[in-house]
């Protein structure tokens, strides 16, 4: 989504939302754009200031107490648990059906492997983030 601000042909000035600068055009071009004043449809795209905030804010630090506690969870399975990668549905499987040593995993597993798990009495339960990649 685009945040425009736009003048019509009187001079009022408002905002509006588009899906993108083409839709924007489009819907500009088929007269559906119109002043939230007056309704004029002749309207243009007014000067702007973009918003670029003064610091750039971390994308790999917690920015909230949530973020925080889901990193600090990610932690704790990753220290706590044997990444099996896309094996998670056989391994879980294989755990519960006793051919495999039980132990602590986590990885993924598509949709219908983790329902077909569930339907089954595996216990198995979603992670709230998705596992790093690591390799086998």
């Amino acid at each position: 989504m685009i945040r425009y601000n736009l003048r019509c042909e009187n001079g009022h000035e408002f905002d509006s939302w588009f899906r993108s600068s083409d839709g924007f055009e489009t819907m500009r071009a088929a007269g559906q754009v119109g002043c939230a004043i007056c309704g004029n449809a002749k309207v243009e795209k007014a000067l702007m200031a973009p918003a670029v905030p003064a610091e750039r804010p971390s994308l790999t630090a917690p920015q909230s107490d949530i973020e925080t506690a889901l990193d600090r969870l990610r932690q704790h399975v990753e220290q706590n648990s044997d990444y099996v990668g896309l094996s998670f549905a056989d391994e879980a499987r294989a755990m519960h059906e006793g051919r495999s040593p039980a132990r602590a995993i986590h990885g993924e597993a598509r949709p219908d492997e983790a329902r077909a798990l569930v339907e089954d009495g595996v216990p198995v339960m979603p992670l709230p983030f998705r596992p790093r990649q690591k390799a086998n």
